[in-house]
């Protein structure tokens, strides 16, 4: 190509969660072998591009919606809109008319630009079973796209099973970090406003404040405990006033709202536990953070997460809030047991999640998709 690459990104939002943080530093680490456009179906949320690096050449373009109901003309809008690109890039199911869009064009064989969608999960209207209606668009959008990416096991069985991928198409890229700079010492005051209760352990999240999320629950198993455990939620969300409102119901009166943080390697070391309380995830960014920081994780049974986490901390894993408040009384009990499973994560995390092996996974598919295999490289 006489000139980098020009890559189109389509998010349902583009608020700062697991796959935006993952396309920003992708983006970043990139640099000028590349240029970028992001689109958001709600142009409201667009958060995640106060991380890319400003030196970046990324733009916001004015262009159809994606969002709304299905219909030929949008798809036509949409369809012209996306011939500007080299690439197009497509994110979960709020992406979903961009690539039936592409589908319904006839795809890179009539003149569009290769187009690969990542699923990454699901949100709260999918969390307990998924939609027939959104299988079936899924399965027929998707049969003119150049790849599909999903980071878990559970998502590639899905996509085979329910979706019917081909395996030639599906691409499993597990997510990954850089876990040497988990290892450095945290930055004591890196959550501002956070005061310890003299004599409890923090337990720390690390989510989007959507339903999904379920950060209630984590009130209540903390709760639960609380003579030992204090609680600090970092995210911001509209779930807010909820999780306040338990914490009250629940005498929960230290509970730390640290809102949103960037650079979570600076803070993730304070916490001395890791909790996830998720009513769906597939493979959490923020848990191989809390690994690569050597903490001890309690968590949901949801997604990956027991087949993330180093065998030895699987028993700390639960189906149940009950499950969960017990797992995080007996971290809390045994100090050389936290530091045991501290150990035992970091090291899956290193050996397991290196960022390197992502961006090399990302830059080869994306790369053969541009004819130009060398080009992110």
């Amino acid at each position: 190509m006489a000139e980098p690459p020009h890559i189109l990104h389509v998010h349902g939002s583009f608020s700062l969660g697991g796959k935006e943080a993952r396309a920003v530093r992708l983006m970043n680490i990139w640099g000028d072998r590349a240029r970028h456009s992001i689109m958001s179906a709600d142009p409201a949320a667009m958060s995640a591009r106060d991380a890319i690096d400003p030196a970046m050449d990324v733009r916001y373009p004015a262009g159809p919606s994606f969002a709304g109901k299905p219909g030929l003309a949008r798809y036509r809008e949409i369809r012209a809109f996306l011939k500007g690109f080299d690439l197009v890039l497509t994110y979960n199911w709020g992406a979903m008319d961009a690539v039936m869009a592409h589908r319904l064009g006839g795809g890179a064989a009539y003149g569009l630009p290769p187009l690969i969608h990542h699923e990454d999960g699901f949100n709260a209207d999918e969390a307990e079973r998924l939609k027939t209606k959104r299988n079936l668009f899924r399965r027929v959008a998707l049969q003119r796209a150049h790849g599909l990416v999903v980071p878990s096991v559970r998502l590639e069985s899905i996509a085979r099973q329910v979706w019917r991928q081909p395996a030639e198409k599906l691409h499993l890229i597990r997510n990954g970090i850089d876990v040497a700079r988990y290892g450095e010492p945290p930055a004591p005051e890196a959550i501002p406003g956070l005061v310890r209760t003299p004599g409890k352990l923090l337990v720390g999240t690390l989510a989007g404040l959507r339903a999904v999320k379920n950060i209630p629950r984590l009130v209540r198993a903390v709760a639960a405990n609380k003579d030992r455990l204090q609680l600090v939620v970092v995210g911001e969300g509209p779930e807010r006033g909820a999780i306040m409102a338990e914490a009250a119901a629940q005498g929960l009166d230290d509970i730390h709202m640290a809102g949103f943080l960037d650079r979570p390697w600076r803070f993730v070391g304070l916490f001395d536990i890791f909790a996830l309380s998720s009513d769906s995830e597939q493979f959490p960014i923020s848990l191989v953070e809390a690994m690569a920081a050597g903490l001890p994780v309690a968590s949901m049974d949801v997604g990956d997460v027991a087949h993330m986490v180093a065998p030895e901390n699987r028993a700390f894993v639960m189906r149940n809030e009950q499950g969960l408040a017990q797992a995080l009384g007996q971290l809390a009990d045994d100090a050389d047991l936290r530091a045991r499973l501290g150990v035992a994560n970091r090291a899956r995390a290193a050996r397991d999640f290196a960022e390197e092996t992502m961006v090399n996974a990302y830059a080869s598919l994306y790369g053969e998709a541009l004819a130009s295999p060398m080009i992110l490289r």
